[in-house]
């Protein structure tokens, strides 16, 4: 396994992590256990959850499985929930950092995150009680999370000026299809010392082949929602994604391996956050982030992709 450092930070985390937004819901505690098991067993250090997962349960399950082997991995969490006023405040994330180390079974987290930008907080609040949070012990580091880039710019500026930890993470959207945080976030974080961790790296499952054009999403699949399927499964993605299966087979990978060693391939990337369901799927997300892009595969890519690098033209 390779490892990489996070930011501006001491953590080194490891270059495949783990997403786990369905422990708890999709994933009983016995997968979370052997899920876990073969992370430990690969390395797989970076252990990514938030308080909202399986409402509380991802958090739990993780607990229990990493139960004996907590210096063996990087736990990083969230709080602060999408358009709740006041999620980011000092004595909601307070109350939230409590229930998160109860549940886990820790007394700190090396990374607490930022779920979401909270306009009715200031930002000098949050980022207050995050540093009250790590001159405490009970938090290594803070990273955001769904942060604007002006956003991160101001919380750097912010922690700068009042001497508050700084944010040493972002973790966006970002994928072959989704390429905007290439625009404007991956150069502010470059420049005030953040590392990227892409989540939803395979588009919501559309960059693993299950979907097709002109056929009914799989039952159950996460595009099977209406307004999600109407945004991604669009004539132009299909004519993106049949170029990348082309690649991805004359290199004989499939395509959602390309989708991981691609982002893995990032200067600006860490590690990138995917999840699993079964051991297996562990292996696969590991084998996939051993695959090196060199720079002229990465160029035909952007070809494929219809994306220009920033500052030569934008995005066509």
């Amino acid at each position: 396994m390779e490892y990489r450092s996070l930011g501006n930070s001491g953590l080194r985390v490891s270059v495949s992590g783990l997403g786990t937004n369905n422990f708890g819901g999709r994933a009983d505690l016995e997968q979370t256990k052997a899920v876990m098991g073969k992370c430990l067993d690969l390395g797989v250090n970076l252990i990514d959850t938030a308080e909202s997962y399986g409402r509380g349960l991802s958090e739990e399950y993780i607990g229990v499985a990493i139960k004996g082997h907590r210096q063996e991995v990087l736990i990083a969490t969230k709080a602060g929930a999408s358009g709740r006023p006041g999620t980011t405040g000092r004595g909601y994330l307070r109350n939230a950092l409590e229930g998160s180390l109860k549940r886990l079974g820790t007394d700190y987290i090396d990374l607490y995150q930022i779920h979401y930008a909270d306009p009715t907080t200031p930002i000098e609040e949050t980022l207050a009680a995050l540093d009250d949070m790590v001159r405490g012990g009970a938090v290594r580091y803070v990273g955001c999370s769904n942060f604007a880039p002006w956003q991160v710019v101001e919380a750097q500026g912010v922690a700068t000026t009042s001497h508050f930890t700084p944010f040493i993470s972002a973790q966006n959207q970002y994928s072959l299809l989704n390429r905007t945080v290439e625009r404007e976030l991956a150069p502010v974080c470059m420049k005030y010392g953040l590392g990227i961790m892409p989540y939803s790296p395979l588009a919501g499952g559309f960059l693993t082949g299950k979907y097709r054009p002109g056929e009914a999403p799989p039952e159950g699949a996460r595009l099977s929602n209406p307004q999600q399927a109407s945004r991604q499964l669009t004539d132009e993605n299909f004519a993106k994604l049949a170029q990348l299966e082309a690649f991805a087979e004359e290199h004989d990978h499939t395509v959602g391996e390309l989708a991981l060693a691609w982002l893995a391939s990032q200067p600006h990337v860490p590690s990138v956050i995917a999840g699993a369901m079964t051991p297996q799927q562990v292996e696969e997300n590991v084998k996939a982030v051993e695959w090196h892009l060199a720079a002229e595969e990465l160029r035909e890519l952007d070809e494929a992709t219809g994306w220009e690098q920033p500052g030569r033209g934008g995005m066509r």
